[in-house]
């Protein structure tokens, strides 16, 4: 039950879970509270009194309380409706620091239930359970007509099931007799409605409460997967990791480029291989089961990484006029191509539609049903390869740009996916410079996560720390604010209050690249808005998906220029679209077949041929842009 947090002097009020962390939800609403450990309670500076109502330590005992109930908010959990004083930050003079409302904005959880809609559990595959008469001298047809016959008299209104591989005859006389003719046949739902299932394995005994699917979102700089019980249509386990093809180039096109190498493709696939089956290991060993228990496997990812996973050759994709060797690809057995997996587990890859847009964003697409909406959509994909869909239920236009890893934790100094001690949430107070920081899991910091790098720019550019060309302002006397190895750059954490042991810092550089890789996020909607006669005024959606987890502040991507100064109602959060869309895909064959919509829907546009995008781009290149009229609630918050 949703509980109500009244934050004074401030006068913010705020919604939480019962159980929620006072400092995180200070933090998400915009209270500023001095605490520079994470939220790991080593630095004792999260002091806050809870002048009424009831709180718990973390650990679940009673709140650690002196006379005045004070306790640190970074240990506190929410039990009740409370009111908490934040205490006034004492200068050397004796007089209190000024405090200031901060803008911050998030998009409730609920807006994703509006855009996924419902779905059945029915996967793609499932698992019958067949116990056969066995053969005598009046009954002596064929094994396999035999189960094939069983298999149709079990289900009356299903056709007669197809085989399609040899490997199934050599094993089936000897594994029925082994099991005494009670086996468990693995079917493949047709493409169409119209097609008959394929069985593609049998397993001995009755093995039907072992069904389980893997679904992968292979992007290009975090791969992520999640394994479902089929049966129940639940996640169970969850894990993610670097993409190894990292130490090949961070981008795209160094990926490219090193795959035309003697050997190149080859190392370049294996790296990926080697990531999933990295994450089958890990989710299987959370859950204890085998990879071999695994029925299906349903992946996404954009058309270099779908090239490079299946070994097909990228050359092409670089060059004028940028075609990939196909736009569908072949269901394939995961074994072959190295992935950890009963040899007969299929996987199939979500189809491209152009050589920069490819299953990510059709799997997104499909997964929030744009492709049903009458409203006009701006669909965004904020990753290393930023892609872009507008239209609606008559027309989509897609495009995609590369706007580097910056978001992902990449070409940052102290950059890091989103995990266990990743800064993703900081305030600045304007007076003092002394940081706020919340970290994942309320940990030491020993990095900076999408978010985080969201939230530090936005704060240090409100707080005029840095200015609109993301420089450090030189005049500003801060011990945290100094010249490193790198051009100037803010101390976030000192190295004894981190976890790496080492400052943790955002430079000139970082800001340049997160600065490159929001400008052309912005160029490519504007320059798309611009191909089809529409301005950001048009639109009536605005979704937004990617790894920023489960919230993205709005106010602060505003503000940076990351996204478009319009109304916040109009911005719905998704997630990771392309790990939803195989997700949904995977426990739904209905819902699986809509992709064919999608595809058909979208039409392509190549931003790298158009004149306009770059101009767009080199505008977008200042924080938040150098036509402030597209940012009129920033241009007010900059006015000193």
């Amino acid at each position: 039950m949703s509980k109500t947090i009244h934050f004074i002097p401030d006068n913010v009020k705020a919604s939480a879970e019962e159980g929620e962390n006072l400092l995180a939800v200070a933090a998400n609403a915009g209270v500023y509270i001095h605490a520079y450990c994470g939220g790991d309670g080593v630095c004792n500076k999260c002091k806050v009194i809870i002048e009424k109502g009831e709180a718990v330590h973390e650990n679940g005992s009673a709140p650690r309380k002196k006379k005045d109930n004070t306790v640190l908010a970074c240990q506190t959990n929410i039990l009740s409706d409370i009111e908490v004083r934040v205490p006034d930050q004492i200068k050397a003079d004796g007089k209190a620091l000024k405090r200031k409302p901060i803008t911050t904005r998030s998009i409730s959880a609920r807006s994703l239930e509006a855009l996924v809609g419902e779905w059945q559990v029915d996967p793609p595959v499932e698992k019958r359970c067949i116990k056969l008469k066995p053969p005598s001298l009046e009954d002596n047809i064929p094994d396999l007509q035999r189960l094939l016959h069983a298999i149709r008299k079990r289900c009356h209104d299903c056709e007669e099931p197809t085989y399609d591989h040899p490997e199934l005859l050599r094993e089936l006389p000897f594994l029925l007799r082994e099991a005494n003719w009670e086996v468990t046949v693995i079917l493949l739902r047709g493409k169409r409605a119209e097609e008959p299932d394929r069985i593609i394995a049998v397993e001995p005994g009755d093995t039907t409460d072992k069904l389980y699917g893997l679904a992968v979102d292979i992007g290009t700089t975090t791969i992520c997967g999640l394994l479902i019980d089929l049966n129940a249509g639940k996640v169970i386990a969850e894990a993610s990791a670097y993409n190894e093809q990292i130490s090949y180039g961070e981008d795209v096109i160094s990926r490219i480029i090193y795959s035309q190498r003697p050997g190149g493709l080859k190392a370049i696939q294996e790296k990926v291989v080697h990531t999933i089956n990295q994450i089958i290991d890990d989710v299987c060993k959370k859950v204890i089961i085998s990879p071999s228990d695994i029925s299906y496997i349903m992946a996404a990812g954009n058309t270099i990484m779908s090239h490079l996973f299946l070994a097909l050759d990228p050359k092409f994709l670089r060059e004028s006029p940028y075609v990939p060797t196909c736009s569908q690809f072949p269901l394939t057995r995961a074994a072959q191509l190295g992935v950890y997996a009963h040899p007969s587990v299929r996987l199939f890859l979500y189809p491209a539609v152009a050589s920069y847009v490819g299953g990510d964003i059709i799997a997104g697409v499909h997964a929030c049903r744009m492709y049903k909406s009458p409203k006009l959509t701006l669909f965004i994909d904020i990753g290393t390869n930023g892609e872009i869909v507008i239209g609606n239920e008559e027309w989509m236009v897609c495009a995609a740009c590369s706007a580097g890893p910056a978001f992902e934790g990449g070409g940052i100094k102290h950059g890091m996916r989103a995990s266990n001690g990743a800064i993703e949430n900081f305030h600045i107070h304007p007076e003092s410079l002394e940081p706020m920081i919340v970290t994942i899991g309320r940990t030491k910091p020993q990095g900076i996560c999408g978010s985080g790098l969201i939230s530090i720019v936005s704060e240090l550019l409100e707080a005029h720390v840095i200015d609109q060309q993301g420089k450090f302002k030189r005049d500003r006397n801060h011990p945290r604010i100094r010249e490193g190895e790198d051009g100037y750059e803010y101390v976030i954490a000192w190295s004894k209050d981190s976890k790496t042991g080492e400052d943790i810092v955002i430079t000139e550089v970082d800001l340049d690249n997160m600065i490159r890789a929001k400008g052309a996020m912005f160029a490519g909607y504007q320059t798309l808005l611009e191909s089809v006669g529409m301005t950001f005024t048009d639109l009536d959606r605005v979704i937004l998906a990617g790894n920023f987890g489960a919230y993205i502040d709005l106010e602060r991507a505003i503000c940076i220029g990351l996204l478009p100064d319009i109304d916040r109602d109009k911005f719905y959060y998704l997630g990771n679209g392309s790990l939803l869309g195989a997700q949904i895909s995977l426990i739904d064959h209905k819902r699986f077949r809509e992709r064919i919509i999608v595809r058909k829907l979208l039409t392509n546009m190549e931003l790298s041929e158009n004149p306009q995008f770059m101009s767009h781009y080199m505008a977008a290149l200042f924080l938040p842009h150098t036509d402030m009229s597209f940012f009129p609630s920033v241009q007010e918050k900059l006015i000193i």
